[in-house]
């Protein structure tokens, strides 16, 4: 594993520190890797969606497709 060592002002410090003595993280690496893997996903998503926005519509999304989204989640979820 790569290192790479920040600045931060001791604002960002304590929260960063606080974050981390609440339990949910065992470092302040932890804590900041936990957020770059959330702020990928996020840029992820966003990449996504804008080339969905982007696209040719393909259909109209309905009551009825709705449903039919739902029961294949519902069968999927029984098959897993």
């Amino acid at each position: 594993m790569s290192t790479m060592n920040i600045s931060l002002p001791s604002t960002l410090k304590s929260f960063v520190d606080e974050q981390v003595s609440q339990g949910a993280y065992g470092t302040s690496s932890e804590y900041l890797r936990e957020l770059i893997r959330k702020d990928k996903e996020r840029v992820q998503l966003r990449s996504l969606l804008m080339a969905g926005a982007a696209s040719a519509p393909t259909g109209v999304a309905d009551a009825a497709y709705f449903d039919s989204l739902r029961e294949r989640v519902r069968q999927k979820n029984l098959a897993g």
